[in-house]
């Protein structure tokens, strides 16, 4: 008992410290709504400020932590001013890009300036032990313990108690509503930001006291993980409760140090803490701005990218025959790391799923194939297959997270998982061959050598032949369905859904799928070297160099990885500044850090985005007008189908019965009975409040029922999540519209079109298929008047062009039933008449069954066979529009006397 009590109160110091990181953490999110990846480096950067000061310049400790609390806030109002603020309008996980640009820069500066180093650093606090009963405690713990009790007590006071303190709570959940209070939502953050600052270099500068006297560059940055815990536990809200949310992570992580003998458990705890938070508990970060996502933007599909494998071939002969051996060395080192960061475009790019576990994954691959190769003598062409399976199946089991977690909240979970990985796996002599490494005799593929010391050319040609065909295969993915949806699941996931994408299967596919890229350039890499030292070669900053490298290129191109890895280590870029200006390795990962961050701020679609923009600028001043008009008109014509071949749909009537919804206490729909037979409109009126959406998210499976059923065709559906009622014949649209505006009208209605086989995971790789519509979408093409924009995107078009793609995707599903909410919102007098006429089309010829929310009461009355009115989740009328014009409840009710009046008049004009 007394060890443990012992080991309990040495916990007490790191807990206190990451609780004081989380503080921080806490503060600058409420005032900025940024989570700030680099409040561990700031840390960093705090405790060697102290050691400048005391050691170089022999100053005190108490002048020198306060000169580092007082920098780290001026470098925090820095990050603000200079980044944050104009990054303010972008996505979260734009932000979150950029905080790790900033970790990667004080990081590596750190590295440059004591070259990597342990130091030996003076003590900050009193070190004299304390003798509680017959257990020993040195007081730092008691000291570290006690000044973050004080900063809490301090921050709840002013949280709760005064006027700036409400303004940044207010301020937390809407910047508006700290600008009501008359408080600059920009001054709010810069403060936080300052204060958050403070706190992590106050943390780093009481960090050596807890070290024994010693300080490295790795020991802070990642501490990053356990203040997210900490932060989770407090619900990013309660300083009391990420208080002792730290200190009970401090005390667990020092008890395990001493009753667990597992290598890395103690550095894994904070991952186990946010993986119950965020997966198991369901709650996440409280992301403010999520519904403003816009991702940098993805390249379009390119019809042949053969040519890629002619000039692969090219280079490799000249790697095999011509090149340098310095030249093959760095070869090797820039393709490896494009083949992990291609598998970045694949999981972020593509799909939008932010993972910072791909190296990790990489190196999971590594260790498979090179403890096979080495220990059990297997040879290279079985070894790599075996090794990228196994990265593939921990990859699907990164991927599990982001079923319950996106954005911001799975980047904290995958940085969780890769270094969890290092410290678990990599960083255990028992598994990595300790101080010897993980030896690799020479190889040979096929009979031919590939040993990257002996036949240094040989490799660096499998390595780019290699890195062409992966390359190859996620161009095919681009154009092909499964690419579709991928995009559309980043894009919306409701509506993908709507249209039968799964998106549990998308999302598992992508990280399983980037999980064997990165396996395989894992691979590759490591087998470079003659003995794998997986403890450095897979260290976790370097997952978010691979990021950096991928961004900086453009994430949502497929080319971008070939421009990143340039200033990849010991890459192409490195040979050539290093023959240009002598050894420049060091500083590669300072530059690109701060490439990262300039490229955010003014090309945010990286040097491949950047370069296609000017390429297509300077094609357009070449190009005549009459050559593009041609053109354009050839390439819209050829793929788009016979639309006199459409045909009728599935003949299946929709049953609603007793249908109940409930958010809480309010009842939102209450017993409400419908059935919407084929080849019939039925619209449903009622103000605002009255339950008609929520009706259609029922229907559709996107609100829970509290009673009642759905049936469609007889079948009850009632408990298949929206895909599948999606893929049974119920489709829907949104009164939001929900367009995938990154893609182009073409693809949206592809994506919508598409079967959903399996095979398709697989097949796109190789052979996409083409883009030709389907004889149902082309007519919805004619009928909408779409021709002349197919291959424009979404986002560019008018209010009225993507009302009617969205009316356009929904019948590309060719559904039995088709829900419409408010789809003529926006539109004017004939637009809203021509919808009416289009329906009434859709329901008499192909039978569809048509279910019509809608305010224009005139064009519900001319279009609909029987109308319901709903009022507070009731219905108080059904029948034909007759009847529904003459009832004596709805005219009082909802249309009103002259309302009434105005719309029989209408209809009767009509």
């Amino acid at each position: 008992m007394t060890v443990f009590a012992q080991f309990g109160f040495l916990g007490l110091g790191g807990g206190a410290l990451i609780a004081l990181l989380s503080i921080g953490l806490v503060l600058v999110y409420r005032g900025s709504g940024t989570i700030n990846f680099a409040q561990g480096s700031f840390a960093l950067l705090g405790a060697y400020v102290v050691h400048e000061l005391r050691e170089n310049q022999g100053m005190p400790a108490l002048p020198a932590v306060a000169i580092a609390a007082i920098l780290l806030a001026a470098v925090g109002v820095l990050v603000q001013v200079l980044l944050m603020r104009p990054l303010r309008a972008r996505s979260p996980l734009v932000r979150v890009i950029a905080t790790l640009g900033v970790l990667s820069i004080i990081q590596q500066s750190v590295t440059i300036r004591y070259t990597g180093q342990q130091l030996s650093v003076a003590q900050t606090l009193p070190e004299e032990p304390v003798h509680l009963g017959s257990v020993i405690v040195g007081q730092q713990s008691f000291w570290l313990a006690g000044i973050a009790v004080a900063v809490t007590a301090v921050l709840t006071v002013l949280s709760s108690r005064t006027r700036l303190g409400l303004a940044v709570s207010a301020a937390a959940a809407n910047q508006r509503a700290a600008a009501a209070l008359g408080f600059s939502p920009d001054a709010l953050a810069c403060g936080t930001w300052a204060l958050g600052g403070a706190l992590a270099g106050l943390a780093g500068a009481f960090f050596p006291s807890l070290t024994g006297d010693y300080l490295s560059a790795n020991s802070l940055a990642f501490t990053i993980i356990a203040a997210l815990a900490a932060a989770l536990l407090g619900g990013f809200r309660s300083y009391p409760l990420v208080l002792v949310g730290g200190l009970l992570i401090g005390v667990i992580q020092s008890e395990c140090t001493h009753y667990v003998q597992t290598t890395g458990v103690p550095d894994s705890v904070p991952f186990l803490v946010i993986v119950l938070v965020l997966v198991v508990r369901g709650q996440g970060l409280p992301v403010r701005g999520s519904t403003a996502d816009r991702l940098p933007a993805v390249g379009a599909a390119v019809r042949s990218p053969l040519y890629a494998l002619g000039l692969a071939a090219v280079l490799a002969v000249l790697a095999a025959t011509v090149l340098p051996t310095d030249w093959n060395v760095a070869l090797v080192s820039s393709m490896s790391a494009a083949m992990i960061a291609l598998s970045v475009v694949v999981v972020t790019g593509y799909a939008g799923q932010l993972s910072l576990a791909q190296f990790a994954l990489g190196g999971v691959g590594a260790f498979a194939a090179g403890r096979l190769v080495s220990n059990h003598g297997w040879p290279f062409e079985a070894a790599v297959p075996l090794g990228v399976a196994t990265a593939v199946a921990v990859g699907f089991v990164f991927g599990l997270p982001a079923l319950r977690t996106r954005g911001v909240n799975l980047a904290v979970v995958t940085l969780g998982l890769g270094f969890a990985s290092w410290s678990l796996l990599f960083n255990s002599t028992d598994f990595t061959g300790r101080n010897r490494g993980t030896p690799i005799a020479p190889q040979t593929l096929l009979g031919i050598p590939i040993d990257p010391v002996l036949h240094p050319g040989n490799y660096a040609a499998l390595c780019v032949v290699s890195f062409a065909v992966v390359a190859v295969a996620v161009a095919n993915l681009r154009r092909g369905r499964s690419g579709r949806r991928l995009l559309v699941v980043r894009a919306n996931e409701r509506a993908a859904a709507s249209l039968g994408i799964s998106v549990i299967q998308s999302k598992l596919y992508a990280f399983s799928l980037g999980a064997a890229i990165a396996g395989f350039g894992g691979i590759l890499y490591a087998f470079s070297f003659s003995a794998i030292q997986y403890t450095t070669l897979f260290d976790p900053f370097t997952s978010i160099t691979i990021l950096t490298l991928a961004v900086i290129g453009g994430i949502g191109y497929v080319s971008g990885p070939l421009y990143g890895s340039t200033i990849a280590a010991a890459g192409v870029g490195a040979l050539v500044l290093s023959k240009a200006f002598g050894s420049v390795e060091e500083y590669l990962p300072l530059v690109g850090g701060v490439l990262l961050l300039l490229l955010l701020l003014s090309a945010p679609d990286g040097l491949a985005g950047r370069n296609i923009a000017v390429a297509r600028q300077l094609r357009d001043r070449v190009v005549t007008s009459s050559r593009t008009s041609s053109r354009t008109s050839s390439r819209t014509s050829i793929p788009l189908g016979d639309p006199g071949d459409a045909g009728t749909v599935p003949a299946r009537a929709l049953e609603i019965r007793n249908v109940t919804v409930r958010f809480g206490g309010v009842v939102a729909l209450d017993n409400v009975d419908l059935t919407v037979p084929p080849a019939t409109v039925i619209g449903i009126l009622g103000p605002n409040g009255a339950g008609k959406t929520t009706l259609i998210d029922a229907v559709t499976g996107y609100a829970q029922l509290a009673a009642g059923s759905v049936s469609l065709g007889g079948r009850d559906i009632g408990t298949l999540s929206p895909h599948l009622r999606a893929r049974e014949g119920l489709c829907r649209s949104f009164q939001s519209l929900e367009l995938f505006d990154d893609m182009t009208v073409r693809e949206n209605l592809l994506a919508a079109a598409d079967s959903h086989d399996r095979l398709a995971w697989l097949l796109d790789l190789v052979r996409p298929g083409d883009d030709q519509l389907p004889a149902g979408v082309a007519r919805a093409v004619r009928d909408m008047g779409l021709e002349d924009v197919l291959d424009v995107k979404a986002e560019s078009l008018s209010y009225g062009q993507r009302r009617s793609v969205a009316i356009a995707r929904s019948l590309a599903t060719e559904p039995s039933v088709l829900l419409l909410d408010e789809p003529a919102a926006g539109l004017d007098e004939d637009e809203s008449r021509a919808l009416g006429e289009l329906l009434r089309r859709l329901a008499d010829e192909r039978g569809i069954g048509v279910l019509l929310i809608e305010h224009d009461v005139a064009m519900v009355m001319r279009t609909a066979d029987r109308v319901l009115v709903l009022e507070f989740g009731r219905e108080i009328a059904e029948g034909t529009p007759s009847e529904i014009r003459s009832d004596p409840v709805v005219a009082a009710a909802y249309l009103g006397t002259r309302a009434s009046h105005e719309t029989t008049s209408a209809v009767s004009r009509n």
